[in-house]
């Protein structure tokens, strides 16, 4: 039986909080909705699942959008059709990361931000991330292009970051010659 996660939207005042570094090991209840947060985003990317249970589309998701104040981060990313790679971090941090910035072309969206918003968002196109698993082992990946990207975008929510106050108001968009759009 699948159950949709409770989302918080972007009105929700606990997403501009900073989180709360995470201790271990971690609760059965966090370890739950892990595994309930890589079954909907996969759900959410595959066109028949989506329909069926009312899902937006999304990679990424960070424990405060759940209402939890905890430095927990999951992205489930679509690598070739219904191939999906699954990464789990605790307390991640970006260690290094590219000079060259990128965008998405079409902008990002958020599961708590129901609306469209115009514009880029400049990050990095490389980024290394370092963090643990859920059973506390530290590991590390370095993440290109859309799945820089994505980390970026997760890491923010646990810092209260949304991804529209990245986007510059005087000049929302980017030409080809100012950020490279992926």
């Amino acid at each position: 039986m699948f159950e949709k996660l409770n989302i918080l939207d972007e009105k929700d005042e606990r997403l501009r909080k900073i989180s709360q570094e995470t201790t271990f090991p971690l609760t059965e209840e966090d370890k739950k909705l892990i595994k309930q947060a890589i079954d909907e985003l996969t759900y959410s990317q595959i066109e028949e699942y989506a329909t069926k249970y009312g899902l937006r589309p999304g990679m990424g998701l960070a424990f405060p959008q759940l209402g939890l104040n905890k430095r927990i981060i999951i992205i489930v990313h679509e690598v070739e059709e219904g191939v999906f790679d699954e990464y789990v971090f605790v307390n991640p941090k970006i260690v290094s990361y590219s000079e060259e910035m990128i965008a998405a072309e079409v902008g990002e969206g958020c599961l708590s931000v129901n609306r469209d918003v115009e514009g880029h968002v400049p990050r990095y196109a490389r980024v290394t991330v370092e963090g643990y698993d859920i059973d506390g082992n530290k590991i590390k990946v370095r993440a290109r292009e859309e799945l820089s990207i994505a980390f970026q975008h997760e890491i923010d929510h646990l810092n209260g970051i949304l991804f529209f106050d990245r986007i510059n108001k005087n000049k929302p968009f980017f030409n080809e010659n100012e950020i490279r759009l992926i």
